[in-house]
């Protein structure tokens, strides 16, 4: 009969495997194929925004722009040969960087009076924008612009005023804000437009830098005192009082509670790369290495406070941008992101009290800072005044450095730069080499977590390559098995925030077409050390080592079901035919956002939000309703069908299962009779990547070695359990023979097996 199976059975599955080899080498040619034939997008130009604009949506009765000129950029517009005025984008005169770490861009026309005539959202990158608020309501927001007088935007006071902003959307409308006043009062001064004098470019100047002759330490009293450590106090009588003379009823209708005397914030800001304030507030060890990582004329800030209010926000993650905070000077402003954020433990100046936040923020090397010259934090105060709508006004910290800390030189007339020795430039290249790069601090920043990461995956490479001896013991197994999984959900997710995405291999994939840099890969040490693992372990085991053990979505996955199901809660085996025909679609899904990322990477990172990722692991579910309703459906469907994510609808899986087809080992065996006359592991795998026939699909195993502890138990695996009983039937007969002697007769059917 077993032979009347296997015959029967032999066509179909050699078709089968005929069918899944060429449906991979398919999947490979077409990967190749869009990778090799994509072209290369670039952002478009400011003439390409130009292009698309006409002269008379700029002034009426405009009609020609002429080209651009000048520095920061410009064109003039004309109606006929009358100058109507000027137009700029926003992000060619100050920074306009959103949520996205990509500018924001927007053009603006002003007048020769320095007004503002028009305002337009060309392009940008916002994912708030692009996927939860519409688009129409930022550009009503901006349609208020046209009419301000750069004049009345100079001269406007930004502390305690109120700031209408789109609730969910904070920091992208208030960069567009901040941009399209800044990048307008600078252009004003840069043409003379609005009784603003255009800038001489031979009047007197001096330079002004800090003096690093002023060293030694102070104590908390002597900073305080002297206006090294500056500082804005907001009690709760204060921020009630502000929000009601704000005018906004429903703000001022929800007051805070507590006694009118009681902090609501009690803020401190301090530069901390002039020597002394850096000494005293962060101690010499800390000083020095901030001091070693920090670039030419780059400099450092330090942001602390105590009370009720956090300046950093409760929103604020790994990856992500600080809303309620930015820096300001002159026309330039700067809100940090997380990569140039560091939590100091506390403040070491002598007095100094305790307090509840304490940040390092490294200002960018892109910004224009001058810590010699006036400069000050904007705090974002918030007030809910319904279930998703804020109300939000803006208090200013003013810092002006003491003049002690300041070398004042005057210019001299500047002259042809001579050529440099040969000695002069051969020290200035030593001291390139010897600057850190970012990436490289970064990393020194997170030794202790790199080392963590590195210790699980070493001990996680000794388990699979000794799985033989790890699996003989199913108890054992099934509690490492959980330790681990344990390990990734909330060390690697939640802690670490190291959870890998679809989106990593599309900005991998663009950036090998267009412009590779391994700096911007390396900003993120686990993700980084993750994605090199990654790649190795798909030589050896596929899919399965991230799948299964690394990925803290699915560790969270399989937890919630071992719950349901210690819960008693029915499982659904989905049927086999329909099973099939269901896991392709990971594999269309991934191959639509990665031909899609070839022509609009924004657009396939919004659709990338199929991954609930972001929503579960990063965010920890604090995000709009309809991204957490999203994220539990999956879970509550995954209590009843184990994995169900993994198996059908994961894009990054179905990315990691194409190159891992080129694995070069086997290490899951198979008993012959796998398939044939047993499905015990078939039944029992949790992703059903077991075929009827008895082979494993690699693409769909997850390496969880469930099948394997089968594989070697002699009391649940047939094969195993007709070995045992074969052999304790050898040892029983041997028994008896010793007993009796050699005249016992053996029974035929024991002398048979014996034989056999």
């Amino acid at each position: 009969m077993a032979s009347k199976i296997v015959g029967d059975k032999l066509p179909a599955l050699h078709f089968s495997r005929h069918c899944r080899v060429w449906a991979a080498r398919r999947l490979l040619a077409i990967w190749a194929l869009v990778l090799v034939a994509a072209p290369s997008y670039a952002s478009d130009s400011r003439s390409g925004f130009l292009e698309k604009i006409e002269a008379g949506d700029l002034f009426e009765g405009a009609d020609r722009i002429g080209p651009v000129e000048g520095t920061p950029p410009f064109a003039r517009v004309y109606q006929g040969e009358e100058l109507r005025g000027y137009v700029f984008l926003n992000s060619d005169v100050v920074s306009a960087v959103g949520y996205s770490g990509k500018p924001i861009h927007v053009l603006v026309s002003l007048d020769p009076e320095g007004t503002i005539s028009a305002v337009k959202l060309v392009k940008h990158s916002e994912p708030i924008v692009l996927i939860g608020i519409p688009e129409r309501r930022v550009v009503e927001f901006i349609a208020g612009y046209p009419g301000l007088n750069v004049r009345e935007i100079a001269g406007r006071a930004r502390d305690s005023r109120a700031v209408d902003v789109i609730s969910g959307a904070t920091v992208t409308v208030m960069v567009i804000e901040d941009s399209i006043l800044r990048s307008a009062v600078k252009m004003a001064k840069a043409l003379g437009l609005g009784g603003f004098a255009a800038a001489r470019a031979d009047a007197p100047k001096v330079e002004r830098s800090i003096d690093r002759s002023v060293e030694g330490t102070a104590d908390w009293a002597t900073l305080i005192g002297d206006g090294s450590v500056r500082r804005r106090l907001l009690t709760v009588g204060e921020i009630n009082d502000a929000f009601a003379q704000s005018g906004d009823a429903a703000a001022a209708a929800r007051p805070e509670p507590g006694p009118p005397d009681e902090t609501f914030i009690d803020l401190y800001a301090a530069p901390v790369s002039v020597p002394l304030i850096g000494r005293s507030l962060l101690g010499d060890a800390e000083y020095e290495l901030l001091v070693r990582g920090l670039e030419a004329d780059q400099h450092a800030v330090l942001i602390f406070g105590k009370g009720r209010y956090s300046f950093k926000g409760s929103g604020y993650v790994r990856g992500g941008i600080f809303d309620r905070i930015q820096l300001v000077q002159g026309d330039n402003g700067v809100r940090f992101r997380d990569r140039y954020h560091k939590r100091i433990g506390d403040v070491l100046a002598n007095g100094a009290p305790r307090f509840d936040e304490i940040s390092l923020f490294v200002v960018p090397k892109e910004i224009s800072f001058d810590p010699t010259e006036p400069w000050r934090i904007e705090l974002l105060a918030q007030r809910a005044i319904g279930p998703v709508k804020k109300s939000f006004l803006v208090f200013d910290l003013g810092y002006q450095l003491p003049e002690k800390y300041v070398r004042i030189v005057a210019a001299p007339t500047p002259e042809p730069p001579p050529q440099p020795a040969a000695e002069t430039a051969t020290a200035t290249a030593e001291e390139e080499m010897d600057e850190i790069p970012l990436w490289q601090r970064l990393w020194e920043n997170r030794l202790v977590d790199v080392a963590v990461l590195l210790a699980a995956l070493g001990l996680l490479t000794v388990l699979f390559f000794f799985q033989n001896a790890l699996v003989k013991h199913p108890k054992l197994t099934d509690r490492v098995r959980i330790g681990f999984l344990l390990f990734t959900l909330f060390w690697i997710g939640y802690y670490a925030q190291a959870q890998l995405s679809v989106v990593n291999v599309l900005t991998f994939s663009n950036a090998v077409i267009t412009e590779f840099r391994w700096e911007y890969f390396l900003m993120e040490p686990m993700i980084f050390i993750l994605w090199v693992s990654v790649a190795a372990s798909l030589l050896f085991w596929g899919r399965g080592a991230y799948c299964g053990w690394l990925c803290p979505f699915g560790a969270l996955q399989e937890l919630l079901n071992r719950l349901a199901k210690w819960a008693k809660v029915p499982q659904i085996r989905v049927p086999w035919g329909l099973h099939e025909r269901l896991w392709p679609l990971k594999y269309l899904i991934f191959l639509g956002l990665f031909g899609l990322s070839f022509y609009s990477l924004v657009d396939a990172e919004r659709l990338a939000e199929i991954e609930p990722f972001k929503t579960s692991i990063v965010l920890k579910f604090m995000r709009e309703w309809p991204y957490v309703l999203y994220a539990v459906l999956l879970l509550g469907i995954g209590l009843f069908i184990e994995r169900f994510f993994c198996r059908y609808l994961c894009p990054l899986g179905a990315a990691l299962a194409i190159p891992g087809r080129m694995r070069m080992f086997e290490w899951l065996k198979r008993h012959k009779e796998c398939g044939v006359s047993c499905q015990t592991c078939a039944h029992e795998c949790m992703v059903q990547a077991i075929h009827p026939e008895g082979h494993i699909n690699p693409n769909e195993c997850l390496y969880c070695l469930n099948c394997q502890t089968y594989y070697w138990d002699e009391r649940r695996c047939p094969p195993m359990i007709m070995r045992r009983l074969k052999r304790e039937r050898r040892r029983g007969l041997k028994k008896t023979r010793e007993k009796g002697g050699a005249t016992v007769e053996q029974p035929a059917a024991a002398r048979a097996e014996t034989v056999a």
